[in-house]
């Protein structure tokens, strides 16, 4: 149970933590469209997530695949990006298909997201004979951390809809245009393809712990 207690939490602080601004923004991009009566959609849309980064999740764990973190860390920023491009296109939510495209997105950006996941769960692992309950432990810490994120992001979006009487629409623009913003510099940051090449590993602890405070910091000024 210590052993599960501590994936667990790992599996959380991979999302619940300032190094997690990505992942953060992503399931906000996702969220932004949707309000407390949507929470049958929004079911739909973190199980699409879910599948398609525990796939990764499982086949880079294994090695069976295998991705460049430079590379992925780039995706996941353009993942963003794309995400909250979507949202200026929403106009009625409850008008939505039972099949939507946000699913088919969430499913796929999820596989890549769950490279990301892949990382900081190889780490640990090291020569572990069974990967089985360390797979479950993180998994559930990771899914646990994105129903708080979803809660907390529908939260504020019925402060401002519902009781301060902002409009939707203007509310998802905005919040939509602040993550674009946010997600194209860290693409910008990230990008594994520019002249200057950097070690992978060091890459990845600067996009991790470093880029989301200064891509804020930035960003803020910049406004």
């Amino acid at each position: 149970m210590h052993n599960f207690g501590l994936y667990f939490t790992t599996g959380l602080e991979h999302i619940l933590t300032w190094e997690a601004l990505d992942h953060i923004l992503f399931v906000t991009a996702l969220c932004l469209r949707y309000q407390f009566k949507d929470y049958k959609k929004i079911l739909v849309l973190v199980t699409a997530f879910t599948i398609g980064h525990c796939s990764t999740l499982v086949l880079s764990t294994f090695n069976i695949i295998s991705v460049k973190s430079s590379i992925t860390e780039f995706f996941i920023a353009i993942t963003i990006l794309l995400t909250a491009v979507s949202n200026v296109f929403v106009k009625d939510v409850s008008q939505q298909k039972k099949v939507s495209f946000i699913y088919f997105m969430a499913l796929v950006f999820g596989m890549v997201h769950g490279l990301g996941f892949a990382y900081s769960l190889k780490s640990m692992l090291g020569k572990t004979e069974s990967i089985f309950m360390p797979l479950l432990a993180f998994n559930c810490g990771i899914e646990i951390a994105q129903i708080l994120v979803a809660l907390v992001v529908l939260t504020v979006s019925y402060i401002f809809v519902t009781i301060l009487k902002v409009s939707f629409r203007y509310w998802l623009l905005f919040i939509s245009g602040i993550i674009f913003g946010l997600s194209l510099q860290m693409a910008v940051e990230r990008n594994p393809f520019s002249e200057k090449k950097n070690d992978e590993t060091t890459w990845l602890r600067v996009s991790k712990h470093k880029t989301g405070a200064m891509v804020c910091k930035n960003f803020i000024q910049s406004i």
